[in-house]
């Protein structure tokens, strides 16, 4: 088996800093720019268009597809949701004053739901820009990223409260410990298993929770490695970010794991996502986005 094939590409200048990454709906790569405000579209002949029609401390964190057919992301330094067509067209829902918002994912109501890292809230926002928010029974837990489980509720993260919050649609929220302590979980997704898979970033393990709230962790073999964001593979696996191990790491669906260099040292990176043909994109915050290529015999090997 070989190695991956990994290639960077230049998106913009220091400081706009690429933080979040989805593919949208035309196909293309759209990332979020947490240093300059707006977001980016990179097309896969490597065509590169900003749109930085928010302002520059917004901070855009988290992007994602909405239910119609529009970018939608969070804007945590103004207490926004932004969202982008497909063709540029921009617009944004404002938020409750403080709310900070981190995390966002589409759940099973077909409306927006967001982590307010700044308030301890969970939001709802519909596509006509109604919000709802829902308080969370913990101060300051920091919560941070959010994905919809196989149970019809939002799972998330909360990085100070130590803990994975299963929030239902209603807003009732249960809370679930770590056995770890100070983990620090921030990336959380639906693995092709029906658990949600989740990164302890401060102790560089990774996390998997069922629907029931059974929890199991995987130490990482670097410790270190500061686990950031994480999302499932269609073989049954996981893709995350070592953030302070500059790599990127694979878990399979038996608890395997392979980690891959980038080429260029430092570059911070965040989010990722994986693509139709099941090569990985990831925003690395120093300016570029990076293209992972997976073994096509392990590909192959997977499709059988």
């Amino acid at each position: 088996m070989t190695s991956p094939r990994i290639r960077e590409i230049p998106l913009t200048g220091a400081g706009s800093g690429p933080y979040g990454i989805t593919i949208g709906p035309d196909g293309a790569c759209w990332l979020t720019l947490a240093g300059s405000g707006g977001v980016v579209r990179l097309d896969a002949d490597g065509t590169v268009r900003t749109y930085r029609d928010d302002p520059a401390e917004s901070r855009p964190l988290i992007i994602t597809t909405g239910p119609d057919g529009a970018l939608w992301y969070t804007r945590s330094g103004d207490d926004h949701l932004g969202r982008i067509t497909v063709d540029g067209a921009t617009s944004s829902v404002a938020l409750p004053a403080g709310t900070a918002p981190c995390g966002l994912a589409v759940g099973p109501d077909d409306a927006l739901w967001y982590a307010g890292m700044g308030d301890d809230t969970v939001g709802r926002v519909t596509v006509d820009g109604a919000v709802s928010t829902f308080p969370l029974p913990v101060a300051k837990g920091f919560p941070s990223m959010l994905a919809a489980g196989p149970d019809g509720a939002l799972w998330l993260t909360l990085n100070q409260a130590n803990a994975i919050a299963r929030v239902a649609v209603d807003g009732q929220v249960t809370l679930h410990p770590l056995p770890t302590g100070a983990a620090g979980p921030v990336g959380i997704t639906l693995g092709g298993d029906g658990a949600l898979w989740f990164v302890e970033i401060a102790a560089g393990q990774l996390g998997r929770i069922t629907p029931d709230g059974s929890i199991s962790e995987i130490p990482l073999p670097d410790r270190a490695a500061r686990p950031h964001a994480i999302v499932a593979d269609p073989a049954g696996g996981c893709w995350f970010t070592e953030w302070g191990a500059n790599r990127i790491g694979h878990v399979d669906a038996s608890g395997r794991i392979t980690a891959h260099d980038l080429p260029t040292p430092h570059s911070e990176p965040h989010g990722l996502t994986v693509a139709p043909d099941h090569s990985v994109w990831i925003a690395l915050e120093t300016g570029a986005a990076a293209h992972l290529t997976p073994d096509p015999a392990g590909v192959r090997r997977r499709r059988e």
